[in-house]
Protein backbone atom coordinates (compact mmCIF):
# COMPACT_ATOMS: atom_id res chain seq x y z
CA UNK A 1 0.00 0.00 0.00
CA UNK A 2 2.92 2.36 0.68
CA UNK A 3 4.65 2.10 -2.56
CA UNK A 4 1.44 2.44 -4.59
CA UNK A 5 0.42 5.65 -2.25
CA UNK A 6 4.02 6.71 -3.06
CA UNK A 7 3.50 5.96 -7.03
CA UNK A 8 -0.08 8.06 -6.87
CA UNK A 9 1.56 11.04 -5.27
CA UNK A 10 4.25 10.80 -8.28
CA UNK A 11 1.36 10.70 -10.44
CA UNK A 12 -0.42 13.83 -8.83
CA UNK A 13 2.81 15.64 -9.68
CA UNK A 14 3.11 15.05 -13.30
CA UNK A 15 -0.20 16.65 -13.42
CA UNK A 16 0.80 19.89 -11.92
CA UNK A 17 4.27 20.06 -13.09
CA UNK A 18 5.81 21.98 -15.95
CA UNK A 19 8.12 20.18 -18.97
CA UNK A 20 12.00 21.49 -18.33
CA UNK A 21 13.87 20.41 -21.06
CA UNK A 22 18.12 20.92 -20.46
CA UNK A 23 20.87 18.58 -19.53
CA UNK A 24 20.60 17.52 -15.94
CA UNK A 25 22.69 16.16 -13.41
CA UNK A 26 20.90 15.10 -10.06
CA UNK A 27 22.49 13.22 -7.04
CA UNK A 28 20.92 10.74 -4.81
CA UNK A 29 21.70 10.00 -1.60
CA UNK A 30 20.29 6.89 0.16
CA UNK A 31 17.18 7.05 -1.28
CA UNK A 32 13.99 4.45 -0.57
CA UNK A 33 11.26 5.68 -3.03
CA UNK A 34 9.80 3.57 -4.84
CA UNK A 35 9.73 6.13 -7.87
CA UNK A 36 12.01 8.63 -8.44
CA UNK A 37 11.27 11.37 -11.29
CA UNK A 38 14.12 13.28 -12.36
CA UNK A 39 12.79 14.90 -15.92
CA UNK A 40 10.14 15.61 -18.52
CA UNK A 41 10.31 16.38 -22.68
CA UNK A 42 8.18 16.50 -25.29
CA UNK A 43 9.69 14.76 -28.24
CA UNK A 44 9.27 14.58 -31.55
CA UNK A 45 8.78 11.27 -33.85
CA UNK A 46 13.03 11.60 -33.89
CA UNK A 47 14.08 11.89 -30.29
CA UNK A 48 16.95 10.19 -27.94
CA UNK A 49 17.55 10.25 -24.44
CA UNK A 50 21.51 9.77 -23.41
CA UNK A 51 21.67 8.30 -19.35
CA UNK A 52 24.98 7.85 -17.44
CA UNK A 53 24.68 6.95 -13.87
CA UNK A 54 27.77 6.84 -11.95
CA UNK A 55 28.65 5.79 -8.43
CA UNK A 56 26.19 3.39 -7.94
CA UNK A 57 25.67 1.57 -4.43
CA UNK A 58 23.00 -0.10 -2.50
CA UNK A 59 22.47 -0.05 0.80
CA UNK A 60 21.68 -4.36 0.72
CA UNK A 61 24.26 -6.40 -0.75
CA UNK A 62 22.21 -8.93 -2.57
CA UNK A 63 19.59 -7.27 -4.41
CA UNK A 64 17.50 -8.35 -7.44
CA UNK A 65 18.83 -6.02 -9.97
CA UNK A 66 16.18 -6.91 -12.27
CA UNK A 67 13.88 -4.51 -9.48
CA UNK A 68 15.55 -1.39 -9.98
CA UNK A 69 16.09 0.14 -13.44
CA UNK A 70 14.82 3.68 -15.30
CA UNK A 71 12.28 3.64 -17.48
CA UNK A 72 10.15 6.53 -19.67
CA UNK A 73 6.43 6.89 -19.29
CA UNK A 74 3.50 8.79 -20.44
CA UNK A 75 0.93 10.63 -18.31
CA UNK A 76 -1.80 8.60 -19.67
CA UNK A 77 0.31 5.48 -19.92
CA UNK A 78 1.11 5.95 -16.14
CA UNK A 79 -2.59 5.97 -14.99
CA UNK A 80 -3.31 2.72 -16.25
CA UNK A 81 -0.06 1.66 -15.11
CA UNK A 82 -1.18 2.75 -11.25
CA UNK A 83 -4.42 0.34 -12.28
CA UNK A 84 -2.44 -2.78 -12.81
CA UNK A 85 -0.63 -2.43 -9.65
CA UNK A 86 -3.47 -1.92 -7.95
CA UNK A 87 -5.17 -4.80 -9.47
CA UNK A 88 -2.43 -6.99 -8.92
CA UNK A 89 -1.29 -7.65 -12.23
CA UNK A 90 2.04 -6.85 -11.72
CA UNK A 91 4.43 -5.88 -8.62
CA UNK A 92 6.95 -3.44 -10.75
CA UNK A 93 6.40 -0.40 -13.08
CA UNK A 94 9.13 -2.48 -14.95
CA UNK A 95 6.69 -5.23 -15.39
CA UNK A 96 4.17 -2.86 -17.37
CA UNK A 97 4.08 -3.21 -20.43
CA UNK A 98 3.13 0.17 -21.48
CA UNK A 99 6.25 1.58 -20.24
CA UNK A 100 9.66 2.31 -22.11
CA UNK A 101 12.33 0.14 -20.29
CA UNK A 102 15.97 2.25 -20.68
CA UNK A 103 18.08 0.23 -18.69
CA UNK A 104 17.52 -2.60 -15.62
CA UNK A 105 20.36 -3.17 -13.41
CA UNK A 106 20.45 -6.53 -14.21
CA UNK A 107 22.43 -5.28 -17.21
CA UNK A 108 25.44 -3.92 -15.14
CA UNK A 109 28.37 -5.75 -15.84
CA UNK A 110 29.71 -7.65 -13.08
CA UNK A 111 31.30 -5.10 -9.72
CA UNK A 112 30.58 -2.15 -12.16
CA UNK A 113 29.17 0.81 -10.37
CA UNK A 114 28.40 2.71 -13.42
CA UNK A 115 26.90 2.70 -16.72
CA UNK A 116 26.22 4.40 -20.03
CA UNK A 117 22.87 4.09 -22.43
CA UNK A 118 21.13 5.62 -25.36
CA UNK A 119 17.83 5.40 -25.89
CA UNK A 120 15.97 6.22 -29.17
CA UNK A 121 12.03 7.59 -28.84
CA UNK A 122 10.72 7.06 -32.18
CA UNK A 123 6.87 8.16 -30.24
CA UNK A 124 5.75 11.46 -30.79
CA UNK A 125 4.67 12.59 -26.72
CA UNK A 126 5.64 13.86 -23.38
CA UNK A 127 7.27 11.73 -21.59
CA UNK A 128 8.88 11.36 -18.05
CA UNK A 129 12.12 9.64 -17.24
CA UNK A 130 11.86 7.74 -13.86
CA UNK A 131 13.48 5.07 -12.00
CA UNK A 132 11.76 2.35 -10.09
CA UNK A 133 12.75 0.80 -7.19
CA UNK A 134 10.49 -2.27 -6.43
CA UNK A 135 12.34 -3.50 -3.19
CA UNK A 136 10.86 -2.33 -0.12
CA UNK A 137 12.89 -0.33 2.13
CA UNK A 138 16.33 -0.52 -0.34
CA UNK A 139 18.15 2.59 -0.21
CA UNK A 140 20.30 3.65 -3.55
CA UNK A 141 22.93 6.00 -4.07
CA UNK A 142 24.18 7.51 -7.37
CA UNK A 143 24.53 9.98 -10.19
CA UNK A 144 22.19 10.45 -12.65
CA UNK A 145 23.03 12.35 -15.68
CA UNK A 146 20.58 12.86 -18.54
CA UNK A 147 20.78 14.37 -21.59
CA UNK A 148 17.10 14.87 -23.83
CA UNK A 149 17.10 15.98 -27.34
CA UNK A 150 15.03 16.10 -30.49
CA UNK A 151 16.73 15.49 -34.09
CA UNK A 152 15.87 18.36 -37.14
CA UNK A 153 16.07 15.71 -39.90
CA UNK A 154 15.92 18.98 -42.33
CA UNK A 155 19.10 20.83 -40.90
CA UNK A 156 20.46 17.97 -39.21
CA UNK A 157 21.00 19.96 -35.69
CA UNK A 158 20.12 18.76 -32.44
CA UNK A 159 17.12 20.64 -30.18
CA UNK A 160 17.34 20.46 -26.67
CA UNK A 161 14.22 22.32 -26.21
CA UNK A 162 10.73 19.92 -25.35
CA UNK A 163 9.20 20.14 -28.69
CA UNK A 164 6.44 22.65 -26.86
CA UNK A 165 8.83 25.19 -26.23
CA UNK A 166 11.37 25.30 -29.29
CA UNK A 167 9.44 28.60 -30.72
CA UNK A 168 10.39 30.55 -27.42
CA UNK A 169 13.34 31.94 -28.34
CA UNK A 170 12.03 33.55 -31.31
CA UNK A 171 8.87 34.64 -29.32
CA UNK A 172 11.35 36.40 -26.75
CA UNK A 173 13.03 38.19 -29.17
CA UNK A 174 10.24 39.02 -30.77
CA UNK A 175 9.13 40.57 -27.73
CA UNK A 176 12.83 41.96 -26.62
CA UNK A 177 12.35 44.12 -30.12
CA UNK A 178 8.59 45.33 -29.03
CA UNK A 179 9.36 46.83 -25.62
CA UNK A 180 12.81 48.46 -27.40
CA UNK A 181 10.40 50.26 -29.65
CA UNK A 182 8.18 51.09 -26.62
CA UNK A 183 11.43 52.39 -24.76
CA UNK A 184 11.90 54.68 -27.78
CA UNK A 185 8.20 56.07 -27.62
CA UNK A 186 8.17 56.65 -24.14
CA UNK A 187 11.39 58.87 -24.14
CA UNK A 188 10.44 60.40 -27.30
CA UNK A 189 7.25 61.29 -25.33
CA UNK A 190 9.02 62.08 -22.55
CA UNK A 191 10.89 64.92 -24.54
CA UNK A 192 8.20 66.61 -25.77
CA UNK A 193 6.44 67.06 -22.44
CA UNK A 194 9.47 67.29 -20.06
CA UNK A 195 8.04 69.90 -18.71
CA UNK A 196 4.80 67.85 -17.03
CA UNK A 197 7.32 65.07 -16.56
CA UNK A 198 7.49 63.87 -13.04
CA UNK A 199 9.81 61.11 -11.01
CA UNK A 200 7.04 58.43 -11.57
CA UNK A 201 7.78 58.62 -15.81
CA UNK A 202 11.45 57.98 -15.62
CA UNK A 203 10.60 55.42 -12.84
CA UNK A 204 8.45 53.59 -15.94
CA UNK A 205 11.33 53.84 -18.67
CA UNK A 206 13.56 52.02 -15.62
CA UNK A 207 10.71 49.44 -15.78
CA UNK A 208 10.38 48.76 -19.59
CA UNK A 209 14.42 48.69 -20.21
CA UNK A 210 14.52 45.63 -16.97
CA UNK A 211 11.94 44.49 -19.06
CA UNK A 212 13.37 44.35 -22.32
CA UNK A 213 16.54 43.14 -20.83
CA UNK A 214 15.26 40.60 -19.17
CA UNK A 215 13.59 39.32 -22.20
CA UNK A 216 17.08 39.31 -24.00
CA UNK A 217 18.45 37.40 -21.26
CA UNK A 218 15.55 34.71 -21.83
CA UNK A 219 16.00 34.13 -25.25
CA UNK A 220 19.61 34.13 -24.95
CA UNK A 221 19.09 32.01 -22.17
CA UNK A 222 16.40 29.32 -24.28
CA UNK A 223 19.04 29.88 -27.63
CA UNK A 224 21.53 28.33 -25.98
CA UNK A 225 19.14 25.82 -24.25
CA UNK A 226 17.84 24.88 -27.40
CA UNK A 227 21.34 24.34 -29.31
CA UNK A 228 23.09 23.32 -26.61
CA UNK A 229 21.62 21.65 -23.61
CA UNK A 230 22.70 24.72 -21.10
CA UNK A 231 22.75 28.26 -20.63
CA UNK A 232 26.29 29.05 -20.74
CA UNK A 233 25.62 31.66 -17.79
CA UNK A 234 23.05 33.44 -19.73
CA UNK A 235 20.55 31.99 -16.91
CA UNK A 236 22.39 33.83 -14.46
CA UNK A 237 21.51 37.43 -16.03
CA UNK A 238 18.14 36.50 -16.22
CA UNK A 239 17.93 35.86 -13.04
CA UNK A 240 19.24 39.07 -12.27
CA UNK A 241 16.95 41.08 -14.43
CA UNK A 242 14.17 39.03 -13.53
CA UNK A 243 14.53 39.95 -9.92
CA UNK A 244 14.77 43.48 -10.79
CA UNK A 245 12.23 43.67 -13.24
CA UNK A 246 10.01 42.22 -10.32
CA UNK A 247 10.92 44.49 -7.68
CA UNK A 248 10.75 47.64 -9.89
CA UNK A 249 7.47 46.34 -11.63
CA UNK A 250 5.87 46.09 -7.86
CA UNK A 251 6.76 49.02 -6.80
CA UNK A 252 5.68 51.46 -9.20
CA UNK A 253 2.30 49.77 -9.18
CA UNK A 254 2.38 51.14 -5.47
CA UNK A 255 3.92 54.17 -6.50
CA UNK A 256 0.88 55.14 -9.41
CA UNK A 257 -1.63 53.71 -6.76
CA UNK A 258 -0.21 56.24 -4.02
CA UNK A 259 -0.46 59.10 -6.62
CA UNK A 260 3.31 59.90 -6.03
CA UNK A 261 4.88 62.67 -7.76
CA UNK A 262 2.00 63.73 -10.11
CA UNK A 263 -0.40 63.93 -7.36
CA UNK A 264 1.53 64.27 -4.39
CA UNK A 265 5.01 64.53 -4.02
CA UNK A 266 5.58 62.51 -0.70
CA UNK A 267 4.42 58.80 0.26
CA UNK A 268 2.81 58.56 3.68
CA UNK A 269 3.92 56.26 6.43
CA UNK A 270 1.32 53.11 5.62
CA UNK A 271 2.31 53.56 1.86
CA UNK A 272 5.90 53.04 2.74
CA UNK A 273 5.24 50.40 4.96
CA UNK A 274 3.30 48.75 1.50
CA UNK A 275 6.93 49.38 0.06
CA UNK A 276 8.78 47.52 2.75
CA UNK A 277 6.40 44.48 2.71
CA UNK A 278 6.53 43.85 -1.07
CA UNK A 279 10.07 44.29 -1.83
CA UNK A 280 11.68 41.94 0.69
CA UNK A 281 8.85 39.64 -0.54
CA UNK A 282 9.91 40.40 -4.20
CA UNK A 283 13.39 39.31 -3.03
CA UNK A 284 12.08 35.82 -1.36
CA UNK A 285 10.21 35.30 -4.79
CA UNK A 286 12.93 35.02 -6.67
CA UNK A 287 14.90 32.96 -4.71
CA UNK A 288 12.16 30.70 -4.72
CA UNK A 289 11.83 30.95 -8.50
CA UNK A 290 15.81 30.48 -8.99
CA UNK A 291 15.49 27.37 -6.69
CA UNK A 292 12.42 25.89 -8.63
CA UNK A 293 14.56 26.42 -12.06
CA UNK A 294 17.48 24.56 -10.44
CA UNK A 295 16.21 21.90 -8.58
CA UNK A 296 14.06 20.98 -11.66
CA UNK A 297 10.22 19.87 -11.84
CA UNK A 298 10.80 17.05 -9.36
CA UNK A 299 13.63 17.70 -6.89
CA UNK A 300 13.01 16.73 -3.63
CA UNK A 301 12.98 20.58 -2.49
CA UNK A 302 10.78 21.94 -5.69
CA UNK A 303 7.32 21.32 -3.90
CA UNK A 304 8.31 23.30 -1.20
CA UNK A 305 9.86 26.47 -2.75
CA UNK A 306 6.81 26.24 -5.35
CA UNK A 307 4.41 26.90 -2.46
CA UNK A 308 6.99 29.49 -0.81
CA UNK A 309 6.57 31.70 -4.22
CA UNK A 310 2.81 30.31 -4.57
CA UNK A 311 2.01 32.37 -0.94
CA UNK A 312 4.69 35.22 -1.50
CA UNK A 313 2.80 35.66 -5.33
CA UNK A 314 -0.64 36.44 -3.34
CA UNK A 315 0.81 38.75 -0.88
CA UNK A 316 2.25 40.76 -2.83
CA UNK A 317 -0.32 40.73 -5.37
CA UNK A 318 -2.69 41.96 -2.66
CA UNK A 319 -0.55 44.33 -1.31
CA UNK A 320 -0.08 46.37 -4.05
CA UNK A 321 -3.72 46.56 -3.88
CA UNK A 322 -4.34 48.62 -1.19
CA UNK A 323 -2.85 51.89 -1.96
CA UNK A 324 -4.59 52.35 -5.16
CA UNK A 325 -8.18 51.99 -2.81
CA UNK A 326 -6.49 54.45 -0.29
CA UNK A 327 -6.57 56.46 -2.87
CA UNK A 328 -9.59 56.05 -4.17
CA UNK A 329 -10.71 56.81 -0.68
CA UNK A 330 -9.23 59.90 -0.30
CA UNK A 331 -10.15 61.40 -3.56
CA UNK A 332 -13.55 61.33 -2.54
CA UNK A 333 -13.21 63.20 0.52
CA UNK A 334 -11.24 65.56 -1.20
CA UNK A 335 -13.97 65.84 -3.95
CA UNK A 336 -16.52 67.13 -1.04
CA UNK A 337 -14.39 69.78 0.18
CA UNK A 338 -12.28 71.50 -2.28
CA UNK A 339 -15.03 72.47 -5.08
CA UNK A 340 -13.23 71.34 -8.31
CA UNK A 341 -15.43 68.00 -8.34
CA UNK A 342 -14.41 68.26 -12.37
CA UNK A 343 -10.97 67.32 -11.57
CA UNK A 344 -11.57 64.91 -9.01
CA UNK A 345 -14.24 62.76 -10.69
CA UNK A 346 -11.12 62.61 -13.81
CA UNK A 347 -8.74 61.38 -10.95
CA UNK A 348 -11.43 59.20 -9.64
CA UNK A 349 -12.49 57.43 -12.17
CA UNK A 350 -8.49 56.79 -13.77
CA UNK A 351 -7.79 55.40 -10.27
CA UNK A 352 -11.25 53.29 -10.62
CA UNK A 353 -9.93 52.14 -14.06
CA UNK A 354 -6.18 51.51 -12.98
CA UNK A 355 -7.60 49.36 -9.77
CA UNK A 356 -9.84 46.95 -12.22
CA UNK A 357 -6.87 46.45 -14.49
CA UNK A 358 -4.28 45.63 -12.03
CA UNK A 359 -7.29 42.93 -10.55
CA UNK A 360 -7.71 41.93 -13.91
CA UNK A 361 -3.97 41.44 -14.80
CA UNK A 362 -2.92 40.00 -11.67
CA UNK A 363 -6.19 37.34 -12.05
CA UNK A 364 -4.97 36.18 -15.31
CA UNK A 365 -1.28 36.19 -15.29
CA UNK A 366 -1.44 34.28 -12.02
CA UNK A 367 -4.86 32.22 -12.58
CA UNK A 368 -5.66 32.20 -16.42
CA UNK A 369 -2.41 31.44 -17.61
CA UNK A 370 -1.74 28.21 -15.24
CA UNK A 371 -5.18 27.14 -16.40
CA UNK A 372 -3.73 26.97 -19.69
CA UNK A 373 -0.56 25.45 -18.59
CA UNK A 374 -3.01 22.81 -17.26
CA UNK A 375 -4.78 21.92 -20.14
CA UNK A 376 -3.18 22.60 -23.23
CA UNK A 377 -1.32 19.55 -24.89
CA UNK A 378 2.32 19.62 -24.69
CA UNK A 379 3.18 20.59 -28.51
CA UNK A 380 1.63 23.93 -27.67
CA UNK A 381 3.05 25.08 -23.99
CA UNK A 382 4.38 28.17 -25.81
CA UNK A 383 0.99 29.46 -25.78
CA UNK A 384 0.88 29.87 -22.28
CA UNK A 385 4.14 31.96 -22.42
CA UNK A 386 2.46 34.18 -25.24
CA UNK A 387 -0.85 34.69 -23.13
CA UNK A 388 1.45 36.09 -19.73
CA UNK A 389 3.65 38.05 -21.79
CA UNK A 390 0.96 39.72 -23.93
CA UNK A 391 -1.21 40.30 -20.91
CA UNK A 392 1.98 41.90 -19.38
CA UNK A 393 2.71 43.86 -22.79
CA UNK A 394 -1.31 45.48 -22.57
CA UNK A 395 -0.46 45.93 -19.01
CA UNK A 396 2.45 48.49 -19.63
CA UNK A 397 0.79 49.70 -22.62
CA UNK A 398 -2.19 50.95 -20.81
CA UNK A 399 -0.38 52.34 -17.67
CA UNK A 400 2.15 54.28 -20.04
CA UNK A 401 -1.42 55.30 -21.89
CA UNK A 402 -3.34 56.96 -18.67
CA UNK A 403 -0.48 58.39 -17.13
CA UNK A 404 1.53 59.78 -19.73
CA UNK A 405 3.01 63.24 -19.19
CA UNK A 406 0.05 65.72 -19.85
CA UNK A 407 -0.20 69.97 -20.06
CA UNK A 408 -2.20 70.02 -17.31
CA UNK A 409 -5.13 72.62 -19.14
CA UNK A 410 -7.47 70.30 -19.81
CA UNK A 411 -7.57 70.13 -16.05
CA UNK A 412 -8.06 74.04 -15.47
CA UNK A 413 -10.67 74.78 -19.12
CA UNK A 414 -13.59 73.66 -17.37
CA UNK A 415 -16.72 75.20 -17.79
CA UNK A 416 -19.86 75.80 -15.75
CA UNK A 417 -21.73 72.93 -17.37
CA UNK A 418 -18.92 70.24 -16.55
CA UNK A 419 -18.54 71.65 -13.22
CA UNK A 420 -21.95 71.34 -12.28
CA UNK A 421 -21.90 67.85 -14.08
CA UNK A 422 -19.25 66.44 -12.21
CA UNK A 423 -20.96 67.63 -9.05
CA UNK A 424 -24.01 65.70 -9.22
CA UNK A 425 -22.23 62.58 -10.72
CA UNK A 426 -20.17 62.89 -7.56
CA UNK A 427 -23.53 63.36 -5.56
CA UNK A 428 -25.24 60.25 -7.58
CA UNK A 429 -22.58 57.85 -6.14
CA UNK A 430 -23.00 59.01 -2.41
CA UNK A 431 -26.30 58.44 -2.45
CA UNK A 432 -25.88 54.67 -4.54
CA UNK A 433 -23.35 54.09 -1.71
CA UNK A 434 -25.94 55.10 1.25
Amino acid sequence: MAAHFALFTISITLLIVVAVAEIRSTQIRSDSRSTIPFDEFGYTHIGRLNLTVTDISFSAQKTPLSQLGFFLCTLDAWVHVLEQLQEGEIHCPLESNLIKKVFTFDQLQPSSREFSTSFIVSDANQFTLAFANCMPNLEVTMNVHSVMYNFNPKTGELDFLSTGKTALPVIYLLLFIVYVLLGGVWIYTLYRKRLTVYKVHFFMLAVLILKALDLLCEDEDKSYIKRTGTAHGWDVLFYIFSFLKGITLFTLIVLIGTGWSFVKPYLQDKEKKVLMIVIPLQVVANVAQVMIDETGPFGESSYTWKQVFLLVDIVCCCAVLFPIMWSIKNLREVAKTDGKAAVNLMKLTLFRQYYIIVVCYIYFTRVVVYGLETITSYRYQWTSVVAAELATLAFYVFTGYNFRPKVHNPYFAIDDEEEEAASEALKLEDEFEL
